[in-house]
């Protein structure tokens, strides 16, 4: 009678967590959010427009940033840190800065390229020993020289909302995200971001959260 509790319990444990893995996975995939979430148009924040279009698609550079942010997160890409012979990661696998860089070639900008020209120009600027376009671009240290150097710097104090709007980019010690067009019930916008194998999903309330904000960034 024992024994056959003892397996009772432990089906039930192995049920819980199988319902939890499931849940988890469901969550990653989908990006879940609150159940309610909030525009710029409910705290009378006016979205804003970049004036430019690199790729002269019709669409401004701020929105063609943030929808193919989205794009490449909906191919829902495994965190895996790996070095590529082609720079841009062609096997479902990513890390943070790839959120940024694939965001930013579907508006018309080759980061791997930009960033290599620009540690030629001013290696000072970024301390880079033996330059290797195939990985400059991916480290969260050379994009923040980078954007500090050739984007709009903008506010890191969170608590100015209308500051931060959908397709900006923000930087935290060791780790690089997009601010969504979706807020929470404060005003503050959520993170398009991939930061670990155990992130529950690629939209988060986090902003807010952490402390270790150290740039923010407009790319026009």
């Amino acid at each position: 009678m024992k024994k056959a509790q003892k397996h009772k319990k432990k089906g039930v444990l192995l049920a819980a967590l199988l319902l939890l893995a499931a849940l988890g996975a469901a969550a990653y995939r989908a990006g879940l959010l609150p159940q309610r979430t909030y525009t710029d148009a409910d705290f009378g924040i006016e979205t804003y427009r970049s004036a430019v279009d690199r790729d002269g698609d019709g669409t401004d550079d701020q929105t063609d940033f943030l929808r193919g942010v989205r794009a490449y997160l909906a191919t829902e890409p495994k965190y895996q840190s790996r070095y590529y012979a082609g720079g841009y990661p062609d096997d479902g696998y990513g890390v943070c800065t790839d959120v940024v860089a694939f965001g930013l070639r579907d508006a018309g900008y080759d980061l791997m390229a930009l960033v290599a020209e620009d540690i030629a120009a001013a290696p000072e600027a970024y301390g880079v020993g033996t330059p290797d376009r195939q990985i400059d671009f991916r480290r969260v240290r050379n994009l923040n020289v980078w954007l500090s150097r050739h984007a709009v710097t903008l506010t890191t104090d969170v608590s100015e909302i209308a500051q931060w709007q959908g397709g900006d980019i923000v930087v935290f010690e060791g780790h690089i995200g997009v601010v969504s067009d979706r807020r929470d019930s404060r005003g503050v916008p959520f993170v398009l971001h991939h930061g670990s194998p155990m992130q529950t999903a690629y939209e988060q309330n986090v902003l807010a959260r952490r402390k270790d904000i150290v740039g923010h960034y407009r790319i026009s």
